[in-house]
């Protein structure tokens, strides 16, 4: 008997969690974390599986929705195998501190706000777990290769595939025998795109017998990559032009390192105005670090610069900020300068104070190059809303706001039917996840239309058996 519960990203983008149970073995696919705004409550619940009866947790990769509620699967009692690549197992304990960190500031700020107020708000003024509760959860990591076979038991095995999305990302393939015969599971985690800088391209497949694939971009596609570097450059100079400083909301893992990249690329080639660069990103900094250590898990065009002696991440002008006493005299400044602060999607950390100081100024912009899921401020400020509230308080939105799309570490519309285009006989089933609900459908209808194939939306907490 093999039975699926869906337990996060199921008709939503985060909280990547999908619970296996197969020949006598509970497992899970990813523990991640709610952040959509009306998903948050989901963080605070009790985990719908009994902790202390999970054998094993498959990691995907380690952002934040697909890893951040591991302190407290650990906390409510799982001892078992956290079993996930090299590079993740190097960045998770990067992630997962700062996570605790920003948790436990972010808690207490809350806390003095309502005690000022005289209210109390909609979720605990305590911290969601705290770095004790990571350190308890480190010594479950199990770190494997790619393409390593994984014997979960005598009947049940795993693989890490390249899915090209960040350093250390992962597809899982779930190979369980059962009745006489065997049944191929194949977890997408999130799909990246091809022909991308710094990652490997994500790996294909020719059979699977049911296929859980992420859907974020199903209904679009990305600007060219080739115009991502000319129109970074020009809405940097945009905004140098005005006397205003650009914020960009920046993912620590990938996208930090992406964007240093192809700010490498324009500073050296003279085209943008020579301006400050601040990385304000404790984590993003520590992850910069990871990627040398793991070179083989590059494409070659950044094994080679490497080898060259030519650090990608290093060019005149960047300033990598780890205290937060700087972060504070970035403010300060009175010529332009371009800030990227986590979090990406403006749920919490340094970035917030960026956006104060600058969301209300005309000759400031606010440039978006990552997802921003619904419901946080990120996707407030990019969907048009004015006022926006942060730390309490209300703000006008005077800045320019922009995106570049290009940046994204997803599969697009067009990268996820290629993906697709790989298997030689459709599966027996199609879920599709990581999606809002109306991107999904307009996805799913396409495949139908095309490719005659059936698929399955679930929701959350649905439960299928696979036999």
């Amino acid at each position: 008997m093999i039975k699926i519960k869906f337990l996060g990203a199921a008709s939503q983008v985060t909280g990547s969690c999908y619970h296996l149970s197969a020949n006598g073995l509970n497992f899970l696919v990813d523990c991640g974390l709610y952040q959509e705004r009306e998903f948050l409550g989901r963080n605070w619940q009790p985990f719908p599986v009994p902790p202390d009866k999970i054998d094993y947790l498959l990691l995907t990769h380690a952002h934040l929705d697909h890893s951040g509620l591991i302190p407290k699967l650990v906390k409510e009692g799982f001892k078992g195998k956290i079993i996930c690549t090299r590079p993740t197992a190097e960045l998770l304990p990067i992630v997962l501190y700062d996570t605790a960190k920003i948790q436990e500031e972010d808690a207490e700020i809350k806390r003095k706000r309502h005690e000022r107020e005289g209210r109390k708000g909609p979720y605990p003024e305590v911290p969601l777990y705290r770095a004790a509760d990571v350190e308890r959860a480190l010594p479950l990591i199990e770190a494997v290769d790619y393409h390593q076979e994984i014997n979960l038991n005598s009947e049940v095995k795993a693989i890490f595939h390249e899915a090209g999305h960040i350093i250390g990302s992962a597809m899982v393939s779930i190979l369980i025998a059962s009745n006489g015969s065997s049944r191929r599971l194949i977890y997408s985690g999130d799909l990246g795109q091809w022909n991308k800088p710094l990652v490997r391209d994500p790996e294909t497949f020719q059979q699977a017998d049911y296929i859980f694939l992420e859907s974020t971009y199903g209904d679009r596609d990305h600007e060219e990559s080739d115009l991502i570097s000319e129109r970074l450059a020009q809405v940097i100079n945009q905004t140098v032009s005005r006397q205003g400083n650009l914020v960009i909301p920046t993912f620590a893992i990938e996208r930090a390192q992406e964007l240093m990249y192809h700010l490498n690329n324009l500073v050296r080639r003279r085209k943008i105005q020579p301006v400050p660069v601040f990385l304000d990103s404790p984590m993003a900094v520590n992850v910069t670090d990871v990627f040398s250590h793991h070179l083989d898990c590059l494409d070659a065009e950044a094994r080679q610069l490497f080898a060259s002696g030519q650090n990608p991440f290093e060019f005149p002008g960047l300033q990598l900020i780890r205290d937060f006493r700087d972060s504070q005299s970035i403010a300060k400044l009175k010529k332009p300068a371009i800030i990227m602060a986590g979090s990406g999607m403006c749920t919490g950390g340094r970035i917030k104070q960026h956006l104060v100081n600058n969301i209300t100024r005309q000759e400031s912009t606010i440039l978006f190059v990552g997802y921003q899921a619904k419901g946080t401020l990120g996707r407030q400020i990019l969907d048009g809303q004015s006022p926006v509230r942060i730390y309490g308080q209300y703000y006008p939105v005077k800045a320019s706001i922009e995106q570049i799309q290009g940046f994204s570490a997803h599969a697009d519309h067009r990268q996820l039917f290629k993906w697709l285009g790989y298997l030689q006989t459709p599966p027996r089933e199609l879920f599709l996840v990581h999606g809002e609900r109306e991107v999904i459908e307009t996805f799913s209808r396409e495949i139908r239309d095309k490719m005659n194939w059936s698929t399955n939306i679930p929701d959350y907490q649905d439960e299928f058996s696979l036999d």
